[in-house]
């Protein structure tokens, strides 16, 4: 039985698929042991929480075992953005779990994607970066290598909170999101030397939302994988 379905899950338009493919195959090319996958941005609204959904998707229909993992406890759109139904009574979140109210049964969900599971974030806690600290997290993400073959986790932007800065290292990997036309390249150079501090290993930058000229007509925004 589903634990909860996905009620506004469109597939995406030629563009935009033909790069999360691009995406997707650049990632599983860029090395071995890639399980785990942060991604983050400098600020709100780059998109970065629709293109690391959008990948786990591409992942889990190309057949790879995959979790997303909604770790932005301070501003989650998850649930509102893909209309998420509960089929079950009670589900727990990230942030239940991290403060040991719930285990890992209570809050990983099975979706109508095939191949897909999702952790949604919970309700909002005063202190994240403190729960992303706590050994629960690691137990999490060491369990989830077990489990998936692709951890793919959403994170806050870095140029506003701390959050993905704590949660970076413990990844394989770690991807920014920027939007074109709009990052301020000051903050994309700070971000990346948060990341870099940390010893995060960056894999590379989304840009996102550019607009592609073809044939005379332009494709909906999408993102690019440089």
């Amino acid at each position: 039985m589903l634990d909860i379905e996905f009620g506004n899950l469109q597939e995406p338009e030629y563009g935009r698929r033909e790069a999360l493919n691009s995406l997707r195959t650049n990632i599983q090319f860029s090395g071995s042991g890639l399980q785990t996958l942060l991604f983050t941005s400098c600020q709100p609204n780059e998109g970065k929480s629709t293109i690391s959904f959008e990948l786990a998707y591409s992942m889990a229909t190309n057949g790879k075992k995959t979790v997303f993992v909604d770790a932005d406890l301070r501003k989650s759109v998850t649930i509102n953005r893909y209309k998420i139904t509960n089929q079950r009574k009670r589900i727990g979140g990230l942030s239940h779990y991290l403060s040991m109210q719930a285990t890992l049964d209570d809050v990983l969900c099975h979706t109508n994607v095939e191949n897909m599971d999702i952790i949604l974030s919970g309700p909002y806690t005063p202190n994240p970066t403190a729960l992303f600290n706590e050994p629960a997290f690691d137990v999490l993400l060491q369990t989830l290598r077990k489990l998936y073959d692709y951890v793919i986790i959403d994170t806050p932007p870095l140029g506003a909170v701390i959050d993905a800065a704590v949660i970076a290292p413990k990844c394989d990997g770690a991807i920014l999101v920027l939007e074109a036309n709009m990052t301020n390249s000051r903050a994309a150079i700070s971000v990346k030397k948060q990341l870099e501090l940390v010893g995060s290993n960056i894999l590379g930058v989304v840009l996102n939302k550019v607009p592609v000229r073809s044939s005379g007509y332009y494709y909906q925004y999408y993102g690019e994988y440089k």
